[in-house]
């Protein structure tokens, strides 16, 4: 009798064990549940100073020929004071406030407006309605794959003023440069306000929502997994492809032709600059239907971390090289400027190979050839808020069984090539390639801290079979 209830007791503490199990799997799988004293601090310094930052760089291009050092000394050396270039600063006005709302509702209308049709004739590409992934409450939403249309349209209508219309310039981006980024302030902070005042109190899905209690995590990181209006605005798809990335090779075309008008040429490093992130742009609208099985859609909240970050972070830093090349020329020599555009080429090279290594594993279930011979893996399973156990299949062969995440290195490697298309005379184009080194590396921790809570000890036997994170045999 003794044996039985304690046997009896030993299975209640074992079915405990794994209902809190489970809790701590889904209270880790896409966000934390509680904010450490780390993660407060962090988020409390990127929400006062990110927006200094971004300030603070096209600041010093507009007055300073794009040195961070000279605004410092001046301001430590009395020479100047805030106020001084704060009176220099364009100001917002009712001319960048038109560009910048007709741009947006633009960009609205083709999200919304024109279903994909470049499916139906480019061999290869994955439009139309697509499903993501399985969020942490079970649900499979749809989408309405079409930001390659959308770049397409966009671009096509560019040109055809550029070279026919003339309705407006081409340099009328950089023109407007610092309006056009108050507005791009006001839209990023209003998108991630009514998504936070949403998420309370008329979320998409309730259970696909995360409260900590902390208003300024709840606000950075978002509550809701996917906020949506009505059945295909989502919030996630929109702002993190357009408008910010189909505006990414806009404003890079805008600073060549200020080049041209400014010098009288385009030099070969704005040309580069204009390549390889043109290449980069475009790969992400191609393979749109894969984006939604990232770390953006399948994990992340929406909240200012991405409505900021798209609206004003993406567009305006991630564009520091070209912005540098209007204020700073730089004419590079033959073997420079090769050695770049080979460090560029690479890097895409391996970032795309690898996450069509990836890509194939997942759609054919792992029924096909990698580098000639069938994939390895590791079968992985996990519970969902309502319960239902999925099984996945995470892959160590081919360039996954070389790193991880060896998708980032050769990110990284395209991210530096941008870099030294600028030559070497000042620090403010490599803040890319130092952003997106510790951007990348954080995403490796924090992606594999979800992926441990995710699946637990199936993860451990992945990480033993594939040791590193980025550089094969060092980190």
């Amino acid at each position: 009798m003794a044996a039985h209830q304690e046997k009896k007791l030993a299975e209640e503490r074992k079915h405990q064990n794994m209902q809190n199990d489970t809790k701590t799997s889904q209270g880790q799988w896409g966000r934390a549940w509680e904010v450490d004293w780390f993660s407060l601090a962090s988020i409390l310094f990127l929400l006062m100073f990110a927006p200094l930052i971004v300030y603070y760089f096209i600041m010093s291009c507009a007055q300073y020929q794009c040195s961070l050092t000279d605004p410092l000394l001046d301001l430590l050396k009395g020479d100047k004071h805030l106020s001084d270039i704060w009176n220099r600063t364009p100001r917002l006005t009712y001319r960048a406030a038109g560009i910048y709302s007709l741009w947006v509702t633009f960009q609205v209308v083709l999200y919304l407006s024109i279903p994909d049709f470049c499916h139906k004739f480019l061999p290869g590409y994955v439009g139309g309605v697509q499903e993501g992934a399985v969020t942490p409450a079970g649900v499979v939403n749809k989408y309405e794959i079409n930001g390659l249309q959308a770049w397409i349209i966009t671009h096509v209508l560019w040109f055809a003023n550029a070279s026919c219309f003339h309705f407006f310039s081409p340099t009328i981006i950089f023109d407007n440069w610092i309006p056009l980024l108050w507005c791009a302030n006001i839209l990023g902070y209003t998108v991630s306000t009514f998504a936070m005042i949403k998420g309370y109190f008329f979320p998409t899905n309730a259970k696909d929502c995360k409260f900590t209690g902390n208003f300024f995590y709840d606000y950075m990181m978002g509550i809701e997994f996917n906020p949506r209006i009505g059945k295909w605005f989502d919030f996630k798809l929109f702002f993190n492809g357009r408008p910010g990335i189909v505006a990414w090779t806009l404003i890079n075309l805008s600073f060549a032709a200020k080049q041209q008008e400014l010098y009288g040429e385009v030099t070969n490093s704005m040309i580069l600059v204009n390549v390889l992130q043109g290449i980069y742009v475009l790969d992400f609208f191609w393979n749109e239907a894969w984006y939604l099985k990232t770390i953006d859609i399948c994990h992340d909240h929406f909240g200012w971390y991405l409505g900021w970050g798209d609206c004003v972070w993406l567009p305006y830093l991630y564009t520091l090289q070209g912005l540098y090349l209007v204020y700073y020329p730089v004419q590079l020599g033959t073997a420079h400027a090769v050695g770049v555009l080979m460090l560029g080429l690479l890097g895409y090279y391996i970032f795309r190979m690898t996450n069509h290594q990836k890509d194939l594993f997942r759609r054919t279930n792992g029924n096909c050839r990698i580098w000639g011979k069938k994939p390895e893996y590791i079968e992985c399973s996990y519970m969902s808020v309502d319960g239902t156990k999925y099984y996945s299949k995470l892959m160590t062969s081919g360039f996954w069984g070389w790193a991880r995440h060896f998708n980032y290195t050769g990110d990284l490697m395209g991210s530096l090539a941008y870099c030294l298309a600028c030559g070497f005379e000042h620090i403010l184009p490599y803040f890319y390639i130092i952003y997106m080194t510790i951007l990348l590396t954080h995403r490796c921790i924090r992606d594999e801290h979800r992926c441990s809570s995710k699946y637990g000890k199936d993860w451990k036997h992945y990480t033993a079979a594939v040791p590193y994170r980025l550089l094969p045999g060092i980190f």
